[in-house]
C-alpha cells in the first residue's frame, strides 16, 4: 500500500529535507569509519611492537604479528578509500543542496520584483521622468525670476537717463556760478583807491593800475 501511494506521489518528502537526511546519514557513516580506522591503527601499532619484541627470540611469533599487521593495514586502506567516497558524496550533496536553495532564493526574488514592478513599463517610466524634468525646469525658472531685482525687468531708456543727468549737472553749475557772483569781495586796505593825489608821479599811477588788474583777475578766478 505504501509503495502504491508513493507511486502516485503521496507522502513524497521535501527535496531539501531529503538532501539533509542524506548528508546526515553520510556524516554518521564517516564517523563510524573514522572510529574503525583509529581501532585498526592501534592494532597495527600493537602488532608492530609485538613483532619487534620477538624478532630475535621467537621469529614465528614475530612473523604472525607482521601478517596480522599487514592484514590490518589492508583493511585500513580499504576504509580510507570508502571514507574518501563518502566525503565526495557529502560534498556533492551539499553543493547540490546549496544550488537548489540558491535557485529557490533567486526565484523568490524574481517573483518579488514582478510584484514590485506590477504594471510598470518603460513607457510609463519615460513619461514620468519627462514630467519630472519639466517640473524641475519650471522650478528653476521660478527661482531665477524670484532672485532677479524688481527693476531688472523695467524697460529703461539709457539715452533719456543721460540727458536728464546732463540737465541736472548744468543746473548745479549755474547755481554755483550765481552763488559766486553774490559773494562779497574783501579787499585789502592797500587795494582801496585813495583820493587822487595830483602830486603822484606817472610811475605810481601805473603801479596802481597793475594792482587793479591783478585784483580783477583774482575776482574772476573766485567766480569760477
Amino acid at each position: 500500500m505504501a509503495s502504491f501511494m508513493s507511486y502516485f506521489g503521496a507522502g513524497r518528502k521535501d527535496p531539501k529535507q531529503t538532501a539533509r537526511d542524506a548528508i546526515v546519514g553520510l556524516r554518521q557513516q564517516l564517523q563510524m569509519i573514522e572510529k574503525k580506522e583509529e581501532h585498526l591503527q592501534k592494532k597495527i601499532d600493537e602488532e608492530t611492537k609485538k613483532a619487534r619484541a620477538n624478532a630475535v627470540s621467537n621469529r614465528t611469533v614475530a612473523t604472525q604479528a607482521l601478517k596480522r599487521k599487514k592484514m590490518n593495514e589492508q583493511e585500513l586502506d580499504r576504509l580510507a578509500g570508502s571514507r574518501l567516497q563518502l566525503e565526495m558524496q557529502v560534498n556533492t550533496l551539499e553543493s547540490a543542496n546549496l544550488n537548489a536553495e540558491t535557485m529557490s532564493a533567486m526565484k523568490k526574488a524574481s517573483d518579488a520584483l514582478k510584484v514590485i514592478h506590477g504594471n510598470l513599463t518603460m513607457d510609463k517610466v519615460d513619461s514620468t521622468m519627462t514630467a519630472v524634468n519639466e517640473q524641475r525646469e519650471l522650478a528653476n525658472e521660478i527661482a531665477e525670476t524670484l532672485a532677479n531685482p524688481i527693476y531688472g525687468a523695467m524697460d529703461v531708456d539709457e539715452d533719456e537717463l543721460k540727458a536728464e543727468l546732463d540737465e541736472l549737472q548744468q543746473e548745479e553749475l549755474n547755481n554755483r556760478l550765481n552763488e559766486a557772483d553774490h559773494v562779497p569781495v574783501h579787499l585789502p586796505p592797500s587795494a582801496v583807491r585813495a583820493p587822487e593825489d595830483k602830486t603822484r608821479t606817472p610811475v605810481a599811477v601805473a603801479a596802481e593800475d597793475d594792482e587793479e588788474a591783478q585784483l580783477r583777475e583774482l575776482q574772476a578766478a573766485l567766480a569760477m
